[in-house]
Formats: C-alpha cells, sequence, structure tokens
C-alpha cells in the first residue's frame, strides 16, 4: 500500500503563485506515476498535470499549460505542483494521487477512476 501527504494549500491573489508537494510512503517502488487533480464546489474532480516516476516525463491538462510545473524528487519520494499566474477558476481542493506500475503499464489514460492512491486534499483559494 501507499501513502499520500500533501502540504497545506493557501490563499494568493490572482497572478500569483502557490507551490504544493505531495509525500509518499509505503510500497513506493510500485509507483508508476503520480498526478495532481482538483475539484471545485458542485464540479467533478479534474486532472490538472501528471509525472511519469522513472523518466520524469509530463502532461497537463490546456487549463493549466503554461502555468503550472509538475516535478518529482524521488530520493524523497515527493512530487510538487508549481503553480504560476494563478487565476479565480484555479480554486479548488487538489489532490494528490499515484497509481501502481502493471502490466501493461497503465499508459496515458488520467481519468481519475484510474489512480489508486489519493492524498487528503488540500484548498488552494486565488482571489480576485
Amino acid at each position: 500500500q501507499v501513502q499520500l501527504v500533501e502540504s497545506e494549500g493557501g490563499l494568493v491573489q490572482a497572478g500569483g503563485s502557490l507551490r504544493l508537494s505531495c509525500t509518499a510512503s509505503g510500497r513506493t517502488f510500485s509507483i508508476y506515476d503520480m498526478a495532481w487533480f482538483r475539484q471545485a464546489p458542485g464540479k467533478e474532480r479534474e486532472f490538472v498535470a501528471t509525472i511519469r516516476w522513472s523518466s520524469g516525463g509530463t502532461s497537463y491538462a490546456d487549463s493549466v499549460k503554461g502555468r503550472f510545473t509538475i516535478s518529482r524528487d524521488n530520493a524523497k519520494n515527493t512530487v510538487y505542483l508549481q503553480m504560476n499566474s494563478l487565476k479565480p477558476e484555479d480554486t479548488a481542493v487538489y489532490y494528490c494521487a499515484g497509481r501502481r506500475s502493471t502490466w501493461p503499464p497503465p499508459g496515458s489514460d488520467y481519468r481519475a477512476s484510474k489512480y489508486d492512491y489519493w492524498g487528503q486534499g488540500t484548498q488552494v483559494t486565488v482571489s480576485s
């Protein structure tokens, strides 16, 4: 099993920046990739960004491309989400997620239902 613990979010003005972190423990050797999702009140959980654990390859939702950067530190079992040029519509609870290495590999399906492990969620609020 893998446990994911997220850092605290925060309150930031539009145009500002914030960095989130997520630290994995347990059977971390089994992780294939990690990702960030977000969920605003009354909306579905939305994919934000993902990073391959081994190669560091990344993918982003169009809504955050060019503004957010996902990165990882394998030695620390930690993934980060650097959020720049924040907008009020970025306001949401942000969740760290991960999934197991399987055969065949999970591939590039980033639906929330495909992830095995979840952080507790942290609130990010962007004011105008």
